[in-house]
């Protein structure tokens, strides 16, 4: 879930048309056999927290695309998607919708 800090942040930035604004997961930093990662060989998280959402992208016919996403949703997005950004010492990344994967539940 996102935290205050994180929701407090989305009123700072409004994503556009269909573009959200999410939390990154942060990265391990051990192995699953307990081994402490340096910071170069930790995988890059592909996961995180929809904080703010776009009003959706407009059709041809100039009418509002519904968002299928909204504030909250956990989920899993392309390795190289989107334009990190760092507002207030927190890492963001605002990405496209079409670039989500898919919708972690649960």
């Amino acid at each position: 879930m996102a935290t205050a800090q994180q929701i407090k942040l989305s009123k700072k930035i409004k994503p556009m048309n269909d573009k959200i604004l999410i939390s990154k997961a942060t990265a391990e930093e051990k192995s699953e056999g307990g081994i402490y990662l340096p910071s170069g060989a930790q995988e890059k998280p592909l996961e995180g927290i929809v904080i703010a959402v776009g009003p959706g992208a407009l059709s041809d016919k100039n009418e509002r695309q519904t968002m299928q996403l909204k504030e909250g949703d956990k989920i899993l997005y392309s390795k190289y998607s989107g334009t990190e950004i760092k507002v207030d010492g927190y890492e963001l990344l605002i990405l496209s919708e079409k670039e989500v994967l898919a919708v972690i539940e649960g």
